[in-house]
């Protein structure tokens, strides 16, 4: 059997078939490699996709609390520190660096 094998390298077929699969593994246009690079860009696209479409969830969930009129109160007051002619307002901002 493994005469038969070392034959088979031995002769131009093999060697042929040889220089063919290391082509198609290593230099050609379509590798092994450039495969699996593009795999992992499907990989991390697919991550940023599913993150994506959270973030508009979240916007249409908002955006349906805005078109209230208390919703939009609320929105004006939280985010955008608006207030009524008769009204102060106070921040609190908290010290987060800890000694």
């Amino acid at each position: 059997m493994k005469n038969r094998l070392f034959k088979f390298i031995k002769s131009t077929y093999g060697v042929i078939i040889i220089l063919f699969i290391f082509w198609m593994i290593f230099f050609d246009s379509n590798s092994l490699i450039i495969h699996n690079e593009l795999n992992n860009d499907i990989n991390e696209l697919d991550v940023q996709k599913s993150y994506y479409e959270k973030e508009i969830a979240k916007d249409n969930i908002e955006l349906q609390l805005i078109q209230t009129d208390s919703g939009l109160e609320k929105y004006a007051r939280e985010k955008l520190f608006m207030k009524k002619d008769n009204e102060e307002i106070f921040l609190i901002e908290y010290d987060t660096i800890s000694d």
